[in-house]
């Protein structure tokens, strides 16, 4: 019956009261004990705080550069698209093929394998062997505008 359903034995647990007088077994102190820095109000310690220690991401040394404007291609070769039956290949078909995970994807061809038939290819890079296989079997490489 729906008015006799309740939680699992232990599935519930009341939430601990502090400062709620001595009777409550967490009052005065309210769990923090005596003095310290973390028994004070407003206490916040420092990420990667060690006790003083000097911590682990300041003992390290800095190493190399992280260029934040990078911008990272899927790189697809020739031999892939080869197995694809369409003439024009578009982004849309190399996700449904799952070459790549979605259309959003900056995709670079390159030219590792041979095309057999002619074939309009989209990306947004090509490299120049690549560029060269794909004309001389008859196709076209365009460039996708980002």
């Amino acid at each position: 019956m729906l008015h006799q359903l309740q939680p699992a034995k232990g599935a519930r647990k009341e939430r601990k009261r502090v400062g709620r007088g001595p009777g409550s077994g967490h009052g005065k102190t309210s769990g923090r004990g005596h003095k310290g820095q973390k028994s004070i109000t407003g206490f916040s310690q420092m990420r990667g705080f060690e006790g003083g220690q000097m911590p682990l991401h300041r003992r390290l040394p800095k190493r190399g550069f992280t260029n934040k404007f990078r911008q990272e291609y899927t790189a697809i070769n020739l031999d892939q698209l080869a197995r694809i039956e369409e003439p024009e290949i578009t982004l849309k078909i190399m996700v449904e093929k799952g070459l790549i995970k979605n259309e959003g994807e900056l995709v670079k061809i390159l030219g590792r394998g041979d095309l057999s038939s002619s074939k309009i290819i989209h990306g947004h890079k090509f490299s120049a062997s690549a560029k060269k296989k794909i004309e001389a079997a008859g196709g076209q490489a365009i460039i996708i505008g980002r």
